[in-house]
């Protein structure tokens, strides 16, 4: 048997190669004019009336106060809580779209809509161009998102990163386990609990991203 039979060529293959670029190259070119963002995660199933969402709301008008734009996955729920708060103040509220097989319709406090097929290239867009994550409560996706995202400093591949919890109650359990099972089983170091700020104010949450941003130059490097 004969290497091309082996490994026969796929045009699909290739094509993707240039669809992915095409998504990385609108990323790019679109963000890197935006100027300083705070990315926050949350769930597309927290209803409108939950205090979780008003909380969402009121820590994105603050961040668009000071004069961050407000970057989310676009979709409703928390994700539509922070574009929300954003357009309340006349901020930049940005909406990074991911196409699903139940589709995901973009919220409509976006000003600023990309829309992504592939759910890598759309993650390197939330952290690329952003000063400071906040994360909300959330399901699998945003537990991916933050993990992912405490990877990321942890290894130093982005550099003075603020990472905000927010929910106490509904993250209490989860930091639980990180401090009696993960660190006990020395998984994580001490100084890894530490990477999280963990606060239900708004205004605490923004006054800390603003003194880690103040303290240090935040350059994301991991591309």
């Amino acid at each position: 048997m004969d290497a091309e039979s082996l490994y026969p060529k796929n045009n699909d293959d290739i094509w993707r190669i240039f669809r992915i670029m095409s998504e990385f190259v609108e990323g790019f070119e679109t963000l890197s004019q935006v100027g300083p963002c705070v990315t926050i995660f949350g769930s597309a199933r927290t209803p409108q009336e939950h205090d979780y969402y008003d909380m969402t709301v009121d820590v994105a008008r603050l961040a668009a106060r000071s004069g961050y734009g407000i970057i989310t996955g676009g979709g409703p729920g928390l994700m539509e809580a922070a574009n929300k708060g954003a357009a309340m103040e006349n901020g930049k509220s940005i909406g990074l779209n991911i196409q699903l097989p139940f589709e995901q319709v973009p919220n409509p406090y976006i000003k600023q809509l990309l829309n992504f097929r592939h759910f890598f290239c759309r993650k390197v867009m939330f952290l690329k161009y952003t000063s400071a994550v906040i994360i909300m409560p959330g399901g699998y996706g945003t537990l991916d998102e933050m993990f992912e995202t405490l990877t990321l400093v942890q290894t130093q591949k982005v550099a003075s990163l603020p990472l905000v919890l927010m929910g106490k109650d509904y993250w209490d359990g989860l930091l639980k386990w990180l401090q009696g099972t993960m660190l006990k089983h020395e998984y994580i170091v001490p100084a890894d609990l530490s990477l999280l700020k963990v606060t239900d104010d708004p205004q605490e949450a923004i006054d800390h991203i603003n003194k880690k941003k103040n303290a240090k130059k935040v350059t994301p490097n991991f591309i």
